[in-house]
């Protein structure tokens, strides 16, 4: 009977792989569940059936995974818990939860492992490796796929190792290496094939090829093919691939039915990453020709983004992967350690013999040995802690960095879409000048012409006009988005407040529309540019004036009656000094935490909203440039943050 239900459970296995999610299987599963005598095979049971799930039910799957995994820990079932957690990491990575996907796929390859049981750890690998992969980091994506492939080639039994080269042929495709993709195609198929399953995502995986390579006819037969097997996660991948080959081939009207048919199977089975990829396609199918259509799946995309690799998410996935990193170097130092002592006791053993002979002159030289190793290991530990030390403020200044480029975004788009709108209206009435003045040259009215194009000149003057301010708009965000060169460069400081204040405001605007405040500028015209390095200067105006608009909104939601939100922003000369003052009219700061306000990860906003290392960073930018930063406040009143800085 038991070997009956495991022949049972492993071909339930092997079409849980072909991605076959048939009624019929999972109630053969549920009926063995329900009949089941023995906790491991009720374990393993669970675990198909969270397998069988992911793609389709992913509450039903994250249920079936945590109970596997909770019954799986209770009887140390270790195969058991690195398979449930295993499986459970597709539906969350399916659901879109990534922090909590690369936490279980760590955890799954970690006990995998320390039990020497990595060819449990597949389909945990495989999830590591699509979260890079749709983080772009292509190098890590390939190691662990590669990684997957390594330890599935030691279960013959599985086809964890056919699929892993189909995952290394995803990342392949990214990086245009398309010879290698052939290869990794060809393995991924014969390997398949010689397993029994028919999957879809080898001819979508063709398909990419083909239409990468141009060759659109043979792309579009290998997708109509896929289509054919009906999975639905490569169904709606290969939907939106048809999506991208008809925007290639101009047929706009297909390019939209396909990307609307891969959104409908993405919504239906909850698949943000795919629903990320329509959305963003629809996004641009519909910019030409309806406007309000591209708003609304730019929404939807950004949105979907937000939920999937929106700032909180990528600080808590690069504080796993930090974490994951270091770990793995522990192991590393240890497994060294282990393997130096070895030969050491090694080496004892050879001299044992001496030691009868020179016992004393050995026992001082073995504390001169043991001094130097304690002075060497002393030096280690010091110097690993001021490497982790400097890595750490790395992170945070660019967590910080990004976090403020996110609230910048927004304005941004804002503000270059005015100089766009120029350019694009005097290109429009150029083409229509240019037309009536060939008209005119076939007239032979010269007179004409030449008041047609001195227009063309004057339009031409405008689009150059508009086109640098846009170009200057593009500057100043790359240039923000940019770790700092270090290197000062003179700056006009009215120029970059007045650029922050209107950046910051429009960002807070269209993140939420309910967002309403007045802003007020005085800037003094008799400052000359001052010596600066203008990105970080740039951070810690643009982290004081939204603090500032975040007070003023907070007093606002008070219901106050006749309370006016507003915001000001001037400079001034004073001496041999440039002062630039930030103004709000909010709550103020209460005595208790004034003298905390510039300590790191501190904060008075509310959990997820706010890091705490704004105004920490702020200060030590200011202290680096030779200026200082203080703050005046009266509780109920508002608060005023004064920069100083020395003019060179």
């Amino acid at each position: 009977m038991i070997n009956k239900l495991r022949l049972i459970l492993f071909l339930a296995f092997l079409w849980n792989n072909s991605h076959a999610q048939q009624k019929s299987e999972i109630d053969s599963l549920k009926y063995a569940l329900s009949n089941a005598k023995h906790d491991t095979t009720r374990v393993m049971i669970m675990t198909f059936l969270c397998a069988e799930y992911r793609y389709s039910y992913q509450d039903s799957a994250l249920s079936y995974g945590e109970k596997a995994y909770a019954l799986a820990t209770k009887i140390k079932f270790i195969k058991g818990a690195i398979y449930a957690l295993s499986f459970q990491s597709f539906a969350v990575l399916n659901s879109g939860d990534l922090p909590k996907a690369l936490q279980i796929s760590f955890e799954a390859a970690q006990l995998g492992k320390e039990y020497r049981l990595e060819g449990q750890t597949t389909p945990a690998l495989n999830t590591i490796g699509n979260i890079y992969l749709l983080l772009g980091d292509y190098s890590r994506a390939l190691r662990y796929f590669r990684m997957q492939k390594a330890v599935g080639v030691k279960l013959p039994e599985g086809t964890g190792y056919g699929f892993s080269f189909l995952s290394i042929a995803d990342v392949l495709i990214e990086m245009h290496q398309l010879d290698s993709v052939q290869y990794n195609l060809k393995m991924a198929n014969e390997i398949l094939a010689k397993a029994n399953v028919k999957t879809a995502q080898v001819l979508a995986r063709y398909g990419d090829l083909e239409t990468v390579q141009g060759n659109y006819a043979l792309a579009l037969d290998y997708y109509q093919k896929g289509l054919e097997i009906n999975e639905p996660r490569t169904t709606a991948n290969i939907q939106n691939a048809l999506s991208k080959l008809y925007k290639k081939i101009n047929q706009p009207d297909s390019a939209i039915a396909h990307a609307k048919k891969g959104l409908a199977v993405a919504e239906l089975y909850s698949l943000k990453r795919t629903i990320l990829e329509s959305t963003k396609l629809l996004s641009e199918l519909y910019e030409p020709i309806d406007a309000e259509e591209s708003l609304r799946y730019y929404k939807l995309s950004m949105d979907t983004k937000e939920g999937l690799i929106g700032a909180g998410n990528m600080q808590a996935i690069q504080t796993m992967i930090n974490q994951e990193e270091e770990r793995q170097k522990e192991i590393e130092a240890a497994k060294m350690a282990y393997q130096t002592r070895l030969k050491q006791y090694g080496f004892f053993a050879g001299i044992t013999m001496l030691l009868i002979i020179s016992f004393i002159l050995f026992r001082n030289n073995k504390l001169k040995q043991r001094a130097n190793a304690l002075l060497h290991k002393q030096k280690e530990e010091i110097q690993n802690t001021l490497t982790q030390l400097k890595a750490t403020q790395t992170q945070l200044i660019q967590s910080e960095k990004m976090a403020s480029l996110g609230e910048l975004t927004a304005g941004i788009a804002h503000e270059i879409q005015n100089p766009l709108n120029f350019v694009n209206n005097f290109s429009e009435v150029n083409m229509e000048l240019l037309s009536e003045m060939g008209e005119e040259i076939d007239k032979g009215n010269f007179g004409e012409v030449k008041s047609i194009a001195k227009d063309v000149i004057d339009n031409e003057e405008k689009i150059n006009h508009h086109g640098k301010r846009a170009d200057a708009i593009v500057k100043g965000m790359l240039q923000h988005s940019r770790t700092s060169s270090g290197t000062k460069e003179p700056t006009d400081i009215n120029a970059l407040c007045d650029e922050y204040l209107r950046l910051s405001y429009h960002g807070l605007r269209a993140k939420d529309k309910s967002f309403n405040a007045k802003f007020e500028k005085d800037f003094d015209s008799t400052i000359e540019k001052i010596n600066v390095i203008p990105q970080d200067i740039g951070r810690v105006i643009l982290n004081l004036i939204n603090n500032a608009f975040y007070a003023v909104t907070e007093k606002r939601n008070g219901n106050l009656d006749g309370f006016e939100p507003t915001v000001s922003v001037s400079t001034k000369q004073r001496d041999d000094k440039v002062e630039i003052t930030v103004k709000d009219n909010g709550n103020g700061i209460s005595q208790k935490v004034l003298d905390k306000i510039f300590q790191p990860f501190f904060t008075t906003k509310p959990t997820g909203q706010g890091t705490g290392l704004g105004l920490s960073l702020s200060y030590d930018i200011v202290k680096a440039h030779g200026g200082d930063l203080k703050v005046e406040t009266r509780e109920g009143e508002g608060s005023m943050f004064i920069i100083h800085l020395a003019i060179n």
